[in-house]
């Protein structure tokens, strides 16, 4: 078998340096495994409280990516966030925490992502590609031009959340109406939504008067939202409506699609951009928002990706990297398990691989959830590639 995928990712230039504060040595240990196994990035120190931490920030500024705790003795994480928000600092903090009632109050900074203990190796592979992504986006970004209202570019952040930043930092959101309002003008970004429209898609169910009232208030919160990044007047009135408008903005499910769209064909010589276009998706759209309005949107993404990394398993199978495929293949089925077409790629997968025992309690946990779930069984198809399968396979002695 041929790690394919690895062998091309060891291959990425320089790693982003990133630190650990956490007063459990435990975690220092646990994190340090989990990013070893990331070849983009590298632990440069780990630390048990945040003065030690901003120590080392101050005379290495070369740190990209900080993965902080917030409930330590001494100064808190959120206090160590607020200080390097405070100096303009370019590191970018992720908070890793047991406690999920912090997590409104931490996104009151301008934080990449926040993280609950424990950490999977899946999430933690989502941010740390966000955080390489906000990276070479601000190290890319052309010279801005001097009557240009923006400073640098804006990373539109949709994937899994709902964010805006720039290389001055992130916006602070000052309700969640806001960050909804937000997300709404954004999926429709320079076109102009009736105020009627948002109306009833965001403040349906309260009296007109007051939803009208609350509309005006969010507007003017959204503004002053994203004036800390220069970009207040993007929120554009016209005709009794509003308008997302700006300059060059990077948007993640846009260049997710755009890219995603490119690459119909799959082989070898792409094989290692497939797997960066995949880590693109960080998530569905908007997160956990569930905004009803989005729902349609949301399903769209979602198909949009399953179908790419359908395809994306299949061309690692040819390339035998049935290791980094059935990875892929598991986090649809834990989406979705009664796809059957990812059962397929699995089994074909269990065949290569030699693993008979390990096809046939695939098999039947299939066929065992479509009576439970469903009351029907396999289709005709599946049941022909199963015996077609296990019938190459040799019983082991």
């Amino acid at each position: 078998m041929r790690g394919t995928a690895s062998t091309m990712e060891g291959r990425r230039g320089i790693p982003m340096k990133v630190i650990l504060v956490d007063d459990e040595p435990a975690m220092h240990f646990i994190l340090r495994k989990m990013l070893d196994k990331l070849p983009e990035v590298h632990v440069a120190g780990a630390f048990a409280d945040t003065r030690s931490a901003a120590v080392f920030l101050a005379e290495h500024t070369d740190i990209g990516l900080a993965f902080v705790d917030i409930s330590m003795p001494g100064q808190s994480g959120m206090e160590l966030a607020a200080r390097l928000e405070a100096a303009a600092s370019p590191v970018q903090v992720v908070f890793v925490t047991s406690h999920k009632e912090f997590a409104l109050a931490a996104y009151d900074l301008s934080v990449l992502d926040y993280l609950v203990k424990p950490v999977s190796q899946e999430r933690l592979q989502r941010t740390v590609q966000r955080a390489l992504t906000n990276r070479r986006v601000f190290h890319a970004q052309p010279p801005a031009e001097p009557d240009s209202a923006v400073s640098g570019r804006i990373v539109l952040t949709a994937l899994g959340d709902v964010a805006v930043s720039s290389e001055t930092g992130r916006v602070k959101w000052i309700s969640r109406k806001c960050a909804e309002l937000f997300a709404y003008l954004l999926l429709y970004c320079g076109k102009r939504i009736p105020r009627s429209r948002l109306v009833t898609d965001i403040f349906g169910g309260m009296h007109r008067t007051n939803a009208e009232n609350y509309l005006n208030t969010t507007v003017y919160q959204l503004r002053k939202s994203l004036e800390p990044l220069g970009i207040r007047d993007a929120i554009r009135s016209e005709n009794d409506g509003y308008a997302l408008e700006l300059k060059d903005p990077v948007i993640d499910y846009v260049q997710f699609e755009k890219q995603a769209e490119r690459l119909q064909t799959i082989n070898a010589e792409n094989i290692e951009q497939a797997i960066q276009v995949e880590r693109l998706y960080t998530g569905d759209l908007f997160g956990d928002k569930a905004y009803v309005w989005a729902i349609h949107e949301t399903e769209r993404y979602v198909d949009m990706y399953v179908s790419f990394v359908k395809r994306l398993a299949a061309a690692l199978i040819s390339l035998q990297d049935t290791t980094a495929a059935s990875k892929l293949l598991l986090k649809l089925s834990d989406r979705n398990p009664l796809d059957e077409a990812v059962i397929r790629q699995l089994m074909i997968i269990r065949e290569i691989s030699g693993d008979k025992k390990g096809l046939t309690a695939l098999y039947t946990d299939y066929v065992k959830l479509l009576s439970r779930e469903l009351g029907i069984r396999p289709s005709k198809e599946l049941i022909h590639l199963y015996d077609s399968l296990i019938s190459r396979l040799p019983d082991r002695k």
